[in-house]
């Protein structure tokens, strides 16, 4: 038996022994539109996963992970995703902000950040969009002053995923005045609890907050809480982005399909695989769903995976309102009660917007993969 293999059973095993009793309950809670679903009992389990050393298993082993290699990533985050197990609370700091700081932070930022982000002690967001700077995230209008040894930071973020359960935001901000576009910009930790921060949960089509408005006016933060030089943010930035699109996306996939075969399984029910069109869209579902997973093990450029899944979702979520038939347009229960299919549909229409619009990808691709002449700008 490989390596991998033994890690795979290993993790497996695990998970089947203590995916029981209370968290028995988790199987299956939380997730993309359901991020409000035992989010305290999920926080639990996550504390309990760090306890046995299951939370950032990639990192190395200096910094408390395990070292795992990339196919041993991928068997962790499939063998996640096919024991059904509740949704991470803890994926911004582990998977975006801890590999930034492994990679880029001071020794001593790495003492200090790094160990409550294993432990799940302390949740972050991340502070990158603004109102007229989401995907061209290079507008960001956000500034902070160095002032007496404390960066001081004023500006509002928004679509800020968790800031409501996070205690830490790592903000990108404009710290260099006059400066334009990418120059000027810095990567700071800030604190979350603090009078200068303000946090206003945004209501989502599907009835739920799980992103906020948060707004800075005054916030401060050390002055040795700035990851990379003062101005070099935006190199920082790009590499977060980078460890995003990583190999946890294949456990989203192993979701996706648990999602695909539940829709075959309910065409198959109701009748709706008698209709040529309804078959014919599963099946390029499944072909798609196939092809997604081969560009992931192969390395696809991240923009272009971006780009493919997020499409790829939406019209799962549109098709399994068209399997569901007309009553799927009515909600299950009153106020506002959705049934997960019509939760799909509702919050899959973000794929296409959140971590880099599909226009914004298409350029990227375009330019950067392409090389085809940049667009023309203004």
């Amino acid at each position: 038996m490989s390596s991998v293999e033994e890690f795979r059973t290993e993790i497996r095993g695990w998970l089947k022994t203590h995916l029981s009793g209370s968290f028995a309950a988790l199987r299956g809670r939380g997730g993309p539109g359901r991020e409000h679903e035992a989010f305290t009992e999920r926080l639990t389990w996550e504390r309990h996963l760090a306890a046995h050393g299951w939370t950032c298993v990639g990192w190395p082993k200096e910094y408390g992970g395990r070292g795992a290699s990339i196919a041993e990533q991928i068997a962790f985050h499939e063998e996640y995703a096919l024991a059904d197990a509740p949704a991470r609370v803890n994926h911004i700091g582990e998977q975006l902000l801890g590999p930034t700081l492994v990679d880029h932070g001071t020794e001593e930022q790495k003492a200090r950040f790094l160990p409550p982000i294993r432990a799940v002690e302390e949740l972050w967001c991340q502070g990158y969009s603004e109102p007229g700077a989401g995907s061209d995230l290079a507008a960001v209008r956000t500034r902070a002053t160095l002032t007496g040894g404390r960066w001081v930071v004023d500006g509002q973020k928004i679509w800020t995923s968790l800031a409501h359960e996070a205690q830490w935001c790592f903000v990108l901000a404009r710290t260099e005045p006059g400066s334009r576009r990418h120059a000027g910009l810095s990567y700071l930790l800030v604190p979350l609890d603090q009078p200068g921060v303000e946090i206003r949960p945004i209501v989502q089509l599907t009835g739920t907050s799980e992103f906020n408005e948060v707004f800075f006016d005054g916030a401060v933060t050390d002055a040795a809480h700035v990851v990379g030089a003062p101005g070099d943010g935006w190199r920082i930035a790009m590499a977060t982005l980078g460890y995003e699109r990583g190999v946890s996306t294949l456990g989203q996939q192993v979701g996706f399909r648990r999602e695909l075969d539940a829709l075959v399984a309910l065409a198959r029910r109701n009748g709706a695989a008698a209709d040529p069109d309804i078959r014919d869209r599963l099946t390029r579902a499944w072909a798609g769903l196939e092809a997604l997973r081969a560009g992931a093990l192969r390395g696809t450029d991240p923009s272009a995976a971006k780009l493919y899944w997020s499409h790829w979702h939406r019209d799962l979520g549109e098709l399994a309102l068209e399997v569901c038939g007309p009553a799927a347009t009515l909600a299950a229960g009153a106020p506002y009660e959705l049934d997960d299919w019509q939760r799909l549909f509702l919050f899959s229409r973000a794929d296409t917007v959140y971590a880099g619009s599909s226009e914004i990808q298409r350029n990227i691709i375009a330019e950067r993969v392409l090389g085809l002449p940049k667009e023309p700008r203004p």
